[in-house]
């Protein structure tokens, strides 16, 4: 080649396309300027927005600006505290004026006991039966505490509809409501859930945050903030909050991420707080249930042995809280008819249960000797107040007032007590097994004040000159023991250190530090003993996929090896296995998913098949009429049909046999015949020969109830066929809306597809186990959102 022809080639290649290219782009942008209602002026600028559009532009640049500067994590978090502090405050004023509102109704009706008690009965009984309704409508994830969910979620699990906008609405609706009847509920929990909700719909519906909701570990840390933030905001407690989130939801906690908690936390705290001095609740920013114990020398040393003994309680009551509450789910559980006819009839469990407690609690009855009128906040301030009771001395009005509700005519304070730590105790438990959104720590933590304030009420009627420690003679103050009580029980219920860092956040004083650490710290040693944690008890009465902690190593740990533990004698399918083989796996084990391997020699896992795919594999397989020709040598017995389907169990004798005059092997019925339905829904079966056809069968309705497989039908020495009965299948020839019992007898591939699946679904909706607090969901027909709500008022009213 010479090199005339390579100057060519090369002028081919290069020079010549980028002259092409360079002009086209020149042309092009002349182009562009020469029109002026363009992009670009007569300058090449873009013109200016106006009017609206100029402030939106500005704004978009401020965003861009502090974005980049101050990165998105900050105001992320940063909006997240403001918008849950607005929430919490909102939330408190609605609950606290449905409570008002409660107090007043029975105050007004003064000149009737009568009239009282169905206002007061009626009352807390329309709250908790709409709160029931709402959330079973709107969302059954909203039911419960809210935690043990988020412990799941936050262990990479992923639970369906419990982060969305229907689930927001139907926990912030149905918390209010049921705080609302004055049961013993508390908000923390699902106050939690509710953060944990916002977090996610802020990074998936605001663009500037949707690269935090795509990253999968940046959402995880997010909902980790989230939970500190709801804590935060329920008690205006931010430390204590960031430490509750870490040791309620996670198990391994990246340090990284304490940053993200804390600064989120302490914005909703802030807010919260400045909210309730805003709008003139509060003189200044205080603690939310300010104390005036003694903060000089506050205890004495020797009565850390009463606290200590505070705590050795505590940790009993907790674990038999604990276990109550699971001895009544398992309870209504075990009792299939109950569990049954409660699930048909969801108002009646909640109204009985509210009936229950409002009756135990109205103030000229049993009340009067519990404090029954009192919520659970002004309970709570009154048991942290800085007089002792026993001494029966009020200095104001104030004073006054709470020995009047705490030292009743017809008893005492301890009576009294005692019988607001009982009463309490199991209202408590009892109230959280309600099918709507529900908190468990505000009951506690009344319950072991109370306990606390009955023992340090003891205490300073035995020492009523104090404690002597050499000369000096220190005062028992109960207002302390208080304290201790409710740091102690709330601490071994939920199995947390931190609440009693939120206790002193929540009464703004550490003069009680040393005392409720020691006390918390035995509690939870007690109860680690006996029970699982509250939450953790959820989980296992709700089945969540939720993987436990690490056991405790020994030392002798080391010496044990996988195989000592592991199950050898599996059950296992291979690419050879044969229907015969699948029906005699699910015959002899219960196992919800099996192996699957490549052969039995090698045994190389190729993955896993759950039972339900196996069971509607050998259904539609065996419910075709067509004959199948296994491998396996015969026998002198047959298998029958079991009782429900969906299990397969050996019997004496089939359900159906069918006869064959021909020695010779049976040719296989084709497996799908579309066949004509005249109008009264008779059928015509073609070619088939007498003997193979079935007699017609019962009606649809029942068939589905008793629908069963006939299998193995002995024809000759030496093959198995399969047969089913017949199974109503739609025509796919002709629509009708008769439920007429003579519908066609084979079907297309999908129609037989939809119905086993159909099937099957509704199989596992009647197989699933469950109890009044699981997710449930909550059956109307297709009907509007105004009907089903006009259906609801009624119910309710009637």
């Amino acid at each position: 080649m010479t090199m005339d022809c390579i100057l060519d080639l090369r002028h081919k290649l290069c020079g010549q396309y980028s002259r092409d290219l360079g002009s086209f782009a020149q042309y092009q942008a002349n182009q562009l300027k020469s029109k002026p209602d363009q992009l670009f002026d007569t300058d090449g600028q873009t013109k200016p927005a106006v009017g609206f559009w100029a402030y939106w532009e500005q704004c978009i640049r401020l965003r861009d600006i502090i974005f980049h500067k101050i990165g998105e994590d900050w105001v992320f978090l940063a909006l997240l505290g403001i918008i849950m502090a607005l929430m919490s405050f909102t939330m408190d004023y609605v609950i606290e004026k449905c409570q008002e509102a409660k107090i007043w109704l029975f105050e007004e009706l003064s000149f009737s006991l009568a009239l009282q008690f169905v206002a007061w009965v009626t009352y807390s009984l329309m709250f908790i039966l709409f709160a029931t309704g709402f959330t079973h409508l709107v969302s059954p994830q909203a039911i419960g505490s809210g935690i043990p969910e988020m412990k799941t979620i936050l262990r990479g699990v992923v639970l369906k509809e419990y982060l969305t906008f229907r689930t927001l609405v139907a926990k912030i609706v149905g918390l209010c409501s049921s705080l609302g009847s004055t049961l013993p509920l508390g908000k923390e929990g699902p106050f939690v859930h509710i953060a944990s909700i916002v977090a996610t719909l802020l990074g998936k519906l605001v663009g500037s945050f949707r690269g935090i909701y795509e990253n999968e570990s940046r959402r995880s840390e997010m909902l980790a903030a989230a939970c500190a933030v709801g804590v935060a905001c329920t008690f205006a407690a931010p430390i204590g909050g960031v430490l509750f989130s870490i040791e309620v939801t996670a198990t391994f906690f990246a340090v990284r991420n304490y940053w993200r908690g804390f600064f989120s936390a302490v914005c909703g705290a802030l807010i919260f707080r400045l909210l309730a001095f805003w709008f003139k609740d509060e003189e200044t920013i205080t603690a939310l249930f300010k104390t005036t114990l003694r903060t000089e020398v506050p205890f004495d040393a020797l009565e850390l042995i009463i606290f200590a003994g505070i705590g050795v309680a505590c940790g009993l009551g907790g674990s038999l809280f604990i276990l109550l509450h699971r001895k009544i789910i398992l309870f209504t559980r075990r009792h299939k008819r109950m569990s049954a006819f409660l699930q048909k009839n969801r108002f009646i469990y909640p109204g009985i249960i509210a009936i229950l407690i409002s009756t135990l609690t109205f103030p000229p009855g049993l009340g009067q000797y519990f404090a029954g009128q009192l919520t659970a906040r002004r309970a709570i301030n009154e048991l942290f107040s800085n007089i002792t009771w026993t001494t029966g001395q009020a200095d104001d009005l104030e004073e006054e007032a709470i020995l009047r509700h705490w030292n009743p005519p017809a008893t005492n304070i301890y009576v009294t007590l005692l019988l607001y730590v009982i009463m309490t105790f199991w209202m408590g438990a009892l109230s959280n097994t309600l099918p709507i959104p529900a908190g468990v720590f505000v009951p506690v933590f009344c319950c072991g004040a109370a306990f606390g304030r009955l023992v340090g009420e003891s205490m300073s009627t035995w020492f009523p000159e104090g404690i002597r420690s050499g000369d000096v003679v220190r005062k028992i103050v109960p207002g302390g023991y208080a304290v201790v009580g409710a740091a102690a029980l709330s601490g071994s219920v939920t199995r947390t250190i931190s609440t009693s860092v939120i206790v002193f956040e929540l009464t703004g004083q550490i003069s009680h530090v040393l005392p409720a650490v020691v006390a918390v710290l035995i509690a939870n040693a007690v109860a680690h003993f006996l029970q699982p944690s509250f939450y953790d008890s959820i989980i296992r009465l709700k089945r969540l996929p939720y993987l436990p902690d690490l056991i405790n190593t020994k030392q002798d740990a080391w010496t044990v090896f996988v195989e000592d533990i592991m199950i050898k004698d599996i059950s296992y399918i291979t690419f050879v296995s044969t229907y015969y083989d699948l029906q005699e796996l699910l015959t002899n084990s219960s196992f919800k998913s099996y192996p699957l391997v490549d052969t039995p020699e090698s045994m190389i896992l190729l993955g896993s098949i759950q039972r339900f795919e196996l069971e509607r594999l050998l259904w539609l397989h065996l419910s075709s009429n067509q004959t199948l020709l296994n491998d396996r040598k015969p026998s002198s017995h047959t298998l029958s049909p079991p009782p429900s389907p969906g299990r397969f169990r050996k019997t004496s004798s089939p359900s159906i046999v069918r006869k064959n005059s021909s020695p010779k092997l049976p040719q296989p019925i084709p497996r799908f015949v579309v066949t004509k339905v005249d109008e009264t829904g008779t059928e015509f079966d073609g070619n088939l020969d007498e003997q193979d056809t079935i007699p017609a069968e019962p009606e649809r309705k029942e068939m589905k109830q008793k629908l069963h497989h006939s299998l193995l039908n002995l024809k000759d020495d030496t093959d198995y066929h399969y047969d089913t009965l017949q199974l109503p299948l739609r025509s796919i020839l002709k629509k009708t809306n008769s439920e007429s019992p003579f519908l066609s007898r084979r079907a297309s591939t999908g129609d037989l597809r939809m119905d086993g699946d159909l099937f099957y679904r509704d199989l596992a909706a009647k197989q699933r186990k469950e109890s009044i607090v699981e997710d449930v969901p909550f059956v109307f027909k297709k009907t509007s959102m105004p009907e089903s709500l006009s259906k609801l008022f009624k119910v309710v009213c009637i």
